[in-house]
């Protein structure tokens, strides 16, 4: 492969081809945290979405490849069913002087790359709580992607959360678990509120105290450097309360239950990539 032209980390532009809501997570983030200011970053639009961006400074041209000609990090976040096209039709533009992300779901850094003509690509898998600056990311560089070009990605993605590398074959499993796993705890949330209601609680404060609960949970997981088991050995007096609880979600499988939903998610996720 041929020596690869350093993206100016000082000085480079950020394109988004898609305008939807994950692009304007990380542009917003990316602005928000100071890491580019947003006369550096356009994505393309024709119709409302124009506004979201615009709001933040982000320019939004009226085509794709203006984006691509105007920009060194070009990151698709379209829907997995149309990045293929969206790709080729911006291929004859997409030279290895640019650096090319990905955030489809499902789609292979192989096709990426087939499709690009190069492979200075870099697949992330992100996830929905990027929105509120506390997403959960995993990234995977091919193979004409430097360390240089995974600091940068690192580094926005950062923006908006927290960023893990992974080797792709790995992506499935992530997929399983903190692709999907925001509608697992947005269940257990609702679930927790709904035995408040039941206890007597009034659904508001029922729905606060859940959301609060697995938001100060989490917070000491990741805080504390403790296990898991210890926390919730810490919290479980003999014979109390707590404990009369965990009891009953190990009767019911509870564990089981969230361990089966990982992995049916990651076999989905495999399935969907095969076709």
């Amino acid at each position: 492969m041929s020596t690869v032209q350093p993206i100016p980390t000082d000085t480079y532009k950020l394109g988004f081809i898609g305008a939807g809501k994950m692009a304007e997570s990380i542009a917003k983030g990316v602005v928000k945290s100071g890491v580019l200011p947003a006369s550096r970053i356009q994505t393309a639009h024709k119709g409302a979405r124009r506004a979201a961006f615009e709001s933040i400074g982000v320019s939004v041209a009226e085509h794709n490849n203006q984006v691509v000609e105007n920009c060194d990090v070009v990151i698709f976040s379209v829907k997995p069913q149309v990045v293929k096209d969206a790709i080729l039709q911006l291929k004859p533009l997409l030279s290895e002087k640019k650096l090319l992300v990905s955030v489809a779901a499902g789609i292979k850094l192989k096709d990426l790359q087939e499709w690009a003509g190069h492979d200075r690509f870099i697949r992330v898998m992100p996830n929905t709580p990027s929105a509120v600056g506390e997403g959960a990311s995993v990234m995977s560089l091919g193979a004409g992607a430097t360390q240089e070009d995974g600091d940068i990605i690192a580094k926005l993605f950062g923006a908006v959360g927290k960023v893990w590398k992974a080797e792709e074959k790995l992506f499935d499993a992530v997929t399983g678990l903190s692709g999907s796993g925001p509608a697992y705890i947005f269940l257990v949330i609702e679930a927790l509120a709904d035995g408040a209601v039941a206890a007597g609680l009034p659904r508001e404060l029922a729905l606060g105290l859940a959301s609060q609960t697995v938001l100060g949970a989490a917070s000491m997981a990741t805080q504390t450097g403790k296990h898991p088991g210890q926390l919730k050995d810490d919290v479980t007096s003999p014979g109390g309360t707590t404990i009369a609880g965990v009891h009953e979600l190990e009767k019911s499988g509870f564990r089981g239950i969230l361990m089966n939903a990982v992995v049916a998610a990651a076999k989905r996720s495999r399935e969907l990539s095969q076709n």
